[in-house]
């Protein structure tokens, strides 16, 4: 009994000390307004609201989402290969790659992946 309670003592001390250390540790001497505001974007939530936004972040954002996507679907469709008969396998994974491709040249004929302009 002596035992169980000199270790619940040492075990106590040292996790109060441990937890003494952290909170000396983890204070922060000068306060961000940008980190305590709730929104870390960037942009002041109390300026003005119509602010301009480059178009091309939101393109890079939207086509990043379509080959994110894109890596999403192929990889199970390759773990199912040895699952399913060929021909339909194969035809299925080329009309999908063959409307991913279309869509790819249409963005880059229309000027979407130009940073120039």
């Amino acid at each position: 009994m002596k035992l169980l309670l000199l270790n619940f003592l040492l075990i106590s001390v040292i996790l109060m000390t441990m937890f003494t250390l952290v909170l000396i540790v983890s204070k922060k001497s000068n306060i961000d307004l940008q980190k305590s505001s709730p929104f870390e974007c960037g942009f002041n939530p109390i300026s003005y609201k119509r602010m301009p936004f480059s178009i091309h972040f939101f393109l890079i954002a939207v086509i990043f989402l379509v080959f994110d996507i894109e890596v999403i679907i192929i990889i199970p469709s390759i773990l199912t290969f040895k699952y399913s008969m060929l021909f339909y396998w194969l035809m299925t994974l080329i009309l999908f790659l063959l409307i991913l491709m279309l869509g790819l040249i249409h963005e880059w004929l229309n000027g979407m992946l130009n940073w120039t302009n």
